[in-house]
């Protein structure tokens, strides 16, 4: 059973975002058996920001029009896809950056999508398999908060992993990570550390979960 984990925070240490799916993927290694994880960084190390206008140019093109740089982009959007279609389950970690959606999980989507096996039409390599989401906010942006509406990344990972992708999706998230480094959060320390606590017991939760759905996903 194999598990592919994108990490898309620009820390290694220190980051939220990587704690909470380092807790999932420990069960997820506790509770199945044959496991190989694959890891792809797209935060620390950026995929190339232009290969997704060079891959969709590429697609346009004959082979023999095809530039050097062309190609390049179309072996990477190939490399991304193949990376989906050989896990058996995912992990994504993807904390909100300035109430979007981190750049570079946007980057890594887009040159997936424009593979012709994730492309409209097609039936993703991603569908029916299990997943988990990791997702921080350094602020709360929960139902009742001054900020309520302002996380702009959450629905539209939701759109693309679960309706695009057709993945079956348990989402862990984990609010205030900046209290404790923003002095005017102070007042909430309590509270981040329960909602610090909550959500690893989440992604424990989790990460046992996906193991099951995998052996569940692969029994059909």
């Amino acid at each position: 059973m194999s598990l592919l984990r994108i990490d898309a925070s620009i820390r290694h240490d220190g980051s939220a975002s990587r704690a909470l799916a380092d807790t999932a993927q420990d069960h997820w290694l506790r509770t199945t058996t044959d496991t190989r994880v694959v890891r792809r960084e797209v935060g620390v190390t950026p995929l190339p920001s232009d290969a997704w206008a060079r891959a969709l140019s590429a697609s346009a093109a004959t082979d023999q029009d095809r530039t050097a740089e062309e190609r390049e982009a179309l072996d990477l959007t190939a490399l991304l896809v193949d990376e989906l279609a050989a896990a058996d389950a995912y992990l994504f970690a993807v904390p909100l950056y300035n109430v979007g959606v981190s750049q570079h999980f946007k980057t890594y989507v887009d040159l997936v999508v424009a593979d012709f096996r994730m492309g409209p039409g097609s039936r993703p390599v991603t569908a029916g398999k299990p997943g988990v989401l990791v997702t921080v906010q350094g602020g709360n942006y929960s139902p009742g908060t001054p900020k309520e509406g302002w996380d702009h990344a959450t629905a539209w990972m939701r759109r693309i992993l679960e309706d695009v992708w057709e993945i079956d999706l348990d989402i862990v998230t984990r609010e205030f990570t900046l209290v404790g480094v923003n002095p005017a959060l102070d007042a909430f320390t309590e509270m981040a550390e329960r909602i610090e606590t909550a959500a690893h017991a989440d992604a424990r939760h989790a990460g046992r979960r996906l193991a099951k759905r995998q052996v569940e996903s692969a029994s059909r």
